[in-house]
């Protein structure tokens, strides 16, 4: 379909947390029991149409959280506007890792303002939880990420924290700049504004 800009987005963390069912949660409306480990990367698309008609799509990245492959993952870090840091509330190594995760963003990411966000996944898992929300939300406060507890299997608050995300990449990068250029064009009268489609390729 038609779109106004499109945004890169990688979702990160480490291996069976669930970042391939959020995304094919998301971008088709499928959820794999017998998902597989990701190795290499992998791709989807869905986009947003904003309340002013603004088209944006996300390119929704899925990278391998295996140690392993961490060599080849770490390229796909560039031109990402937006990255999910996921972890599975069942498996508190997965939190702890957040740290780690949050680093490879900083160390990796080509863009200082990239849009960073924490999701825990697998919430349906209820009485599986080794991480406490209360404690998730405290480090996400203290790392001043976007926080929120998302289920692939009941699609509970996928599509929530994907939208979050992408209109605060595009809030952040277009609407944002769109009103210093025109601030700034009404002061000199010397910088249009452009309205184009935003690339992402890696």
């Amino acid at each position: 379909m038609d779109f106004d800009y499109i945004f890169k987005i990688v979702v990160i963390g480490d291996s069976g947390v669930g970042k391939s069912n959020l995304i094919s949660r998301h971008t088709q409306d499928k959820f794999r029991q017998d998902s597989k480990a990701t190795i290499g990367v992998e791709f989807g698309t869905k986009s947003l149409t904003l309340d002013d008609g603004t088209v944006i799509t996300a390119q929704i990245w899925d990278t391998a959280g295996q140690e392993r492959f961490r060599a080849i993952t770490t390229a796909y870090y560039r031109g990402a506007y937006g990255a999910m840091l996921v972890y599975d509330i069942t498996k508190g190594s997965s939190f702890q890792n957040m740290p780690k995760w949050l680093s490879e963003v900083k160390k990796h990411s080509d863009r200082n303002d990239i849009v960073t966000m924490m999701v825990g996944n697998k919430c349906d898992l209820r009485h599986l939880r080794a991480v406490q929300e209360k404690d998730a939300t405290q480090f996400a406060k203290d790392a001043n990420l976007p926080f929120m507890e998302t289920s692939a299997l009941e699609n509970k608050n996928v599509a929530a924290a994907f939208d979050m995300m992408l209109k605060e990449i595009y809030e952040r990068n277009v609407k944002n700049r769109a009103t210093k250029l025109n601030n700034a064009s009404h002061t000199n009268n010397s910088v249009p504004i452009h309205s184009g489609t935003s690339s992402t390729a890696p």
